[in-house]
């Protein structure tokens, strides 16, 4: 049996995070032009305002500052440990490296396992000490939240709407470029007088017309708007004048409307029938007529007791608005349908008439004309929409930013910089598991029709700074679900061309992986297409080292339980998902025959069982994980001496289970891996963490077994009850 390890850096340690920054930096500065562009407000919101911006721009200046830094490094493409609290590279993960273990051997095929060993995704320069890590920094700032929304005279915004206002935002800024894009298809369609063109056209305009409309269908919009309108200089006096008990009382009511669950959308593809041309003309009349009389074609309702504030504003303006986009859309199909039955019906010309047509410059079948003005309607609408749902979304993240400083823009920091270290880790991994079942037509199928696992073995202790390091960790790996990857051709096959691109923002990041022209042409068409790619990441942690007995001992290792809990439901959504969308045959074939199914109960069951340091959930998690098509992955606090027992004892487990490695050769293939240098003849080398160069010593200061590991941790607590004593005899 030949076995080969090899060991790399990983180019994308730097590129990543330096990608993420500069998208950082574009959507915090967009952010602020979208406050600068909300008008005027009254004095108490005006000040927040520039507060907030304030805030955001000292943001963007450490943010430049950082990149700035990074582009001066050149040579080495990764993050030794001792550099982990160096403020210039926060945002780069520690110790990202690549290892592949490559078998050949007679009895079976040869093959070759990776994993992607890293350090912890924390904000290690930020520190721990104090309050922990994210996890609980989130949670108590949340809580917290509420109190300060009362001091600063805002709205309480919970998390969901939060994320639900930068989801609207989000899907405004890609939907809208993309119906005008869409339109216009659709009237060089109607010009080029192609019925297929323009039934594809109208096709893919009223599927993204529709998904914008349900988009904006939400009660958020309409009552941020309602709050808006009350910042507005001049709101409170016009009260009191009205009513001096009264003003400004109602400051950010959020007014909860009418029900909205009924869609106006009528007449798309799934819908009812498209309505009548002579009722989508008087449609379209209402339309041009409420815009230009500001009342919808009807005078609002009289409400004889509402709040004062509610007759300065049309709370039904918003409906008007909103429905508007769905009744031009009605009148778009209605006109298309009319222009294909009126083609479909007409005879055919005789030569004669269409010599004349031509000489008269005539032609009353020119369906770009009869279609322009509805068209044109629908994209003034949808822009119209657009800048209502804008400002009222940026009010909404203002309102939040505000009650949030400066606790929320430090936490923002710290996310930034998990999020940054996670992602580059991710994304290698990504990339070398693609490569490595290029030729894999089941792994294909599973990665467009499902999506990857991305399992985290986490070695972290519950004791001391490395709580707040797993608290970091998790959720740093959660955010990691809002990441899609995307297969592009590459325009060379120059290395600079290939390297993986993020775009995006923080509610949503894409990751474009370019292929090499004649790789590309092999994949399915659907990832061809570029269909987003999913990857599902779980975390599992156990700690394994002397400060982990202390916890278990004399702490709380709940954190530890809870994390294991919650991604075992990840791990067993996932493998539902994969069996009902991908047949078995697709998995890879392993020796062990024991059921995926079964590995899963056997999980859960070591999940819920109380065990210290039950290294068993880490051993069949990282099976399930090679089982189902997996990327591998495990981390502790800097990647080394913790990260390497593993990989090592994991590769040998491997070579025992799937290569009938003798148990008499175990140990010494063991040894072999944890040992500095594996062939003696070569008598020096070099240590990236020293960075100099050191006699071929074995690694015994590093690598030791698991036994000693067990017997040092008895004989730590030995020596701090014998400390505990002395000191206390001293001070007496």
């Amino acid at each position: 049996m030949l076995v080969r390890e090899q060991m790399e850096e990983c180019t994308l340690s730097f590129s990543i995070p330096k990608q993420l920054l500069s998208l950082y930096i574009q959507e915090d500065m967009r952010r602020v032009q979208d406050l600068r562009e909300l008008g005027e407000l009254s004095p108490h919101w005006d000040n927040l305002r520039k507060e907030v911006m304030t805030r955001y721009g000292g943001i963007i200046s450490s943010y430049q500052e950082t990149l700035a830094e990074l582009d001066k490094i050149t040579g080495r493409s990764f993050k030794p440990s001792c550099c982990k609290a160096q403020k210039s590279l926060e945002f780069i993960p520690i110790n990202l490296h690549t290892q592949r273990m490559r078998v050949t051997c007679p009895r079976k095929t040869d093959a070759f396992y990776d994993i992607v060993t890293v350090g912890a995704p924390a904000a290690h320069f930020q520190g721990f000490k104090c309050s922990g890590g994210l996890q609980r920094l989130l949670s108590r700032y949340e809580a917290e939240k509420k109190s300060f929304s009362t001091a600063y005279q805002c709205i309480y915004y919970s998390p969901e709407h939060t994320a639900k206002a930068q989801e609207v935002l989000s899907t405004m800024s890609l939907l809208q470029p993309l119906i005008t894009s869409l339109a216009d298809q659709l009237l060089q369609a109607a010009q080029e007088h192609s019925s297929p063109g323009l039934r594809d056209a109208l096709k893919n305009l009223s599927d993204k017309t529709e998904q914008f409309v349900h988009t904006l269908k939400d009660e958020l919009v309409k009552s941020a708007l309602l709050a808006l309108h009350a910042a507005r200089p001049g709101y409170i006096s016009k009260n009191q004048k009205q009513n001096p008990m009264q003003g400004g009382q109602h400051q950010g009511h959020i007014h909860q409307g009418s029900d909205q669950n009924q869609s106006p959308v009528q007449g798309l593809p799934g819908h009812s029938p498209a309505t009548s041309v002579t009722e989508s003309t008087v449609m379209c009349n209402n339309v041009e007529g409420s815009q230009a009389r500001g009342d919808g074609g009807a005078l609002p309702p009289k409400h004889q007791d509402s709040i004062p504030h509610h007759k300065e504003y049309d709370e039904e303006e918003w409906d008007r608005v909103w429905a508007n986009v769905a009744k031009c859309l009605n009148c778009v199909i209605a006109m298309v349908d009319k222009l294909q039955e009126e083609d479909n019906s007409k005879p055919e010309q005789v030569p004669e008439q269409q010599l004349a047509d031509v000489i008269t410059s005539h032609n009353p079948g020119d369906w770009g004309e009869q279609l322009c003005p509805v068209v044109t309607r629908l994209k003034e609408c949808v822009m119209e929409v657009v800048e209502k749902a804008k400002r009222a979304m940026t009010f909404v993240l203002l309102q939040e930013a505000a009650c949030s400083i400066p606790q929320g823009f430090l936490l923002q920091q710290r996310r930034d910089v998990v999020f940054s270290q996670a992602l580059a880790a991710l994304a290698c991994g990504f990339v070398m598991r693609l490569y490595a079942g290029m030729q894999d037509k089941g792994f294909l199928r599973q990665l467009h029709l499902v999506g990857l696992v991305a399992q985290f073995e986490s070695l972290l202790s519950t004791y001391s700074e490395e709580i707040g390091m797993l608290e970091d960790m998790e959720v740093g790996i959660t955010d990691l679900q809002r990441v899609v990857f995307k297969i592009t051709e590459a325009k060379t096959d120059d290395l600079s061309d290939l390297q993986p691109l993020v775009c995006g923002r923080r509610d949503h990041f894409i990751v474009e992986v370019p292929l090499p022209r004649l790789v590309f042409q092999t994949l399915p068409e659907e990832i061809k297409e570029g269909k987003p790619l999913r990857v599902f990441p779980v975390l599992f942690n156990v700690g394994i080292n002397e400060q982990q007995t202390i916890a278990e001992r004399f702490g709380d290792i709940s954190l530890q339980e809870r994390i294991n809990q919650k991604n075992f439901e990840k791990l067993e959504a996932y493998y539902k998902s994969l069996n009902e969308k991908v047949p078995l045959e697709c998995l890879p074939c392993f020796q062990t025959q024991t059921d995926i199914k079964e590995l899963l109960e056997t999980l859960g069951q070591n999940v819920v069982t109380k065990k210290r340091k039950n290294v068993e959930i880490l051993w069949i998690a990282g099976t399930i994980c090679r089982r189902l098509n997996g990327i591998r992955f495990t981390s502790c606090k800097s990647a080394k001496d913790r990260t390497s027992m593993s990989v090592t004892l994991e590769q040998c487990a491997l070579l025992r289970d799937e290569h009938q490695l003798s148990k008499d050769f175990f140990i010494r293939a063991l040894d072999c891996m944890r040992s500095r240098l594996a062939q003696g003849d070569i008598g020096h080398w070099e240590d990236p963490e020293a960075g100099t160069v050191t006699e071929n010593k074995p690694a015994s200061r590093h690598f030791y077994p698991i036994a000693l590991l067990l017997v040092s941790s008895h004989l730590l607590v030995v020596w701090l009850i014998l400390s505990l004593v002395f000191l206390l005899a001293k001070y007496q």
